[in-house]
């Protein structure tokens, strides 16, 4: 599979607004949410951010879909399913005032306020900074990146010349800080705790289904981490499929993830071209369903062991053996 490389800076929309398809490792496009043409309540962006450690897993979620908001926390066991705290805020009608930024890298703080919740994000280089205090609820980790590269891709979709896809994800990160919740902390420490980044803007059809899966961890005593996805868009130009080991990334071409009917049976992800064989031993379903007016959305977020090979650009095999990571199979309306 042929896949178009970003090399040079350039706006993620022609000037008719269609996308430019492709992907990098880095930020070169520039987002403008001015240059979309669409109808403002069908933009959404997001900034959603996750820690684990292979036991306890955090989540941020600041985003909108124009037409509605929301600023959300979710802490969780899934080794023992036990759900710790989960939080939601939602803003009606919030349109351009939660003021998300155009760039996933670009140095700075993105803070909001909503119904006795605070939460925010400042990054500075490698490093990120993420806050949020609701109640007895309060978190306070700090990210580092451990690889310069990440997946960037810019996709379009069959239904409309203009809708599109700009994602931004960046794996790899170590997590230090704690939550605190109901009286009790949970911390989370470099050595075996990793944070994600997925970054999103775009415009697309009402109806869609995704499958999306995420994870870091050590490897023969270096950084690995994998992004794999299906499903969504039109992917003919670039995959959003990425290995990282150490310092360096390896582009994949087409993946496909299956599941069985029950969940918590065992899921394959494999590759087209024999670089990719992985099996997830399902720990827990984290299932979250989402009925408000008219978006009615479903997603099975399932945790759970790894196992299987992975071949990098230089034809070396990593063997994954019990690496604690995520896949889902997401269908929405909104």
């Amino acid at each position: 599979m042929t896949q178009n490389l970003f090399t040079e800076s350039g706006p993620v929309l022609r000037s008719d607004g269609s996308p430019v398809a492709g992907y990098s490792t880095k930020e070169v496009l520039r987002y403008d949410s001015t240059a979309i043409k669409a109808l403002p309540w069908r933009i959404k962006e997001w900034d959603f951010y996750q820690v684990s450690d292979g036991e306890k897993c955090l989540q941020f979620t600041l985003g909108h879909a124009s037409y509605i908001g929301q600023l959300g926390i979710m802490l969780f066991n899934f080794k023992t399913q036990k759900k710790i705290a989960a939080i939601s805020k939602l803003i009606p009608l919030p349109f351009g005032s939660m003021h998300l930024p155009a760039s996933a890298e670009q140095n700075g703080t993105l803070s909001c306020r909503r119904g006795g919740m605070e939460m925010r994000f400042t990054v500075n280089g490698p490093e990120r900074q993420l806050y949020c205090h609701c109640g007895d609820f309060e978190a306070d980790i700090r990210l580092v990146r451990q690889n310069d590269s990440a997946v960037v891709i810019n996709i379009p979709f069959n239904q409309k010349p203009t809708q599109f896809y700009y994602n931004h994800k960046i794996n790899c990160m170590t997590a230090e800080g704690s939550a605190k919740c109901g009286g009790k902390e949970y911390r989370f420490h470099p050595s075996d705790s990793f944070g994600l980044l997925d970054w999103g803007r775009g415009v697309w059809p009402f109806s869609n289904e995704w499958y999306w899966s995420n994870g870091t961890g050590l490897v023969d005593g270096k950084m690995f981490g994998f992004n794999l996805g299906c499903g969504f868009g039109n992917t003919t130009a670039a995959t959003e499929n990425m290995l990282f080991y150490g310092n360096t990334a390896h582009k994949l071409g087409n993946i496909k993830i299956t599941h069985e009917t029950d969940f918590m049976r065992p899921w394959r992800l494999a590759d087209e071209e024999g670089r990719l064989d992985f099996t997830m031993t399902p720990l827990y379903d984290r299932t979250t369903r989402d009925k408000v007016l008219f978006i009615n959305n479903c997603c099975h977020q399932v945790f759970g062991l790894f196992y299987g090979t992975a071949v990098l650009d230089d034809r070396s095999v990593l063997k994954v053996d019990g690496l604690p990571a995520f896949a889902e199979h997401a269908v929405n309306n909104w």
